[in-house]
């Protein structure tokens, strides 16, 4: 019996190995735009569909990013975000070199749950401010929060967030002149659906989730934070 002929690589696959080749032996350097579909296809010998199908392998594996409008781009290094006892989201990146952007997705006063309510020292069902945030590190989406505040203990925060000067200026606003975290909880999760469209990621893709208590000079809590980071977008350190 003669040999089987052996299994061909699919021509999008060669593509997206030939881009990640190159990109490993520095020829694209993070941040940069790779050539236009019409001109891959040109070089490669293919169509564009084939093209798009290489290049979105690397877009879900990590490798590249795509910009609606903009083109592709080789990702950008992990952003080293140092953890601990100054809680500053804007200041930890421009310390890593990197440009911070945050994006309000929406806030809501509810009642404290069960665990709310005893991790910040309030009442069962008292009312609190829950905000939901997306965060960008060079304009790349790197973590979804959840940030719960006591509303008793904090008036005018809502309108003091809704200027949009940030968390800091928006807590001096409600009376607290400091704060820093009492604790923060690491643990390792799967996006979920929504996750995945909000941070621009396949679903199921790993992701580091810290649960976090901040505290005012006092040690009185002022917020609990639930943050999802992209786990190939960001190296958490932790620093005393």
């Amino acid at each position: 019996m003669g040999k089987e002929p052996s299994k061909r690589t699919p021509l999008w696959a060669g593509i997206a190995r030939a881009l990640r080749e190159e990109i490993a032996e520095g020829r694209y350097l993070p941040g940069d735009k790779l050539p236009t579909e019409a001109q891959m296809a040109e070089r490669f010998g293919v169509n564009r569909h084939t093209v798009r199908h290489g290049v979105a392998a690397l877009v879900e594996a990590g490798v590249l990013r795509s910009r609606r409008g903009s083109g592709v781009f080789v990702a950008a290094a992990p952003t080293q975000y140092p953890i601990g006892a100054r809680v500053r989201f804007t200041e930890n990146l421009r310390r890593a070199g990197r440009t911070p952007g945050r994006e309000i997705l929406g806030q809501e006063v509810r009642n404290a749950s069960t665990g709310e309510a005893q991790v910040l020292e309030v009442a069962e069902g008292a009312r609190v401010l829950a905000t939901h945030s997306l965060s960008f590190s060079d304009g790349q989406p790197v973590a979804l929060a959840e940030s719960v505040y006591p509303l008793d203990r904090l008036p005018g925060l809502p309108e003091a967030l809704a200027e949009g000067k940030g968390v800091t200026h928006a807590l001096n606003a409600a009376g607290v002149s400091d704060y820093t975290r009492a604790s923060t909880r690491i643990t390792a999760v799967a996006a979920s659906a929504m996750q995945a469209i909000h941070l621009h990621l396949p679903e199921g893709a790993p992701l580091l989730k810290t649960t976090s208590l901040n505290v005012d000079t006092e040690g009185v809590p002022t917020e609990f934070g639930r943050t999802w980071w992209a786990g190939d977008r960001i190296t958490l350190t932790l620093e005393d």
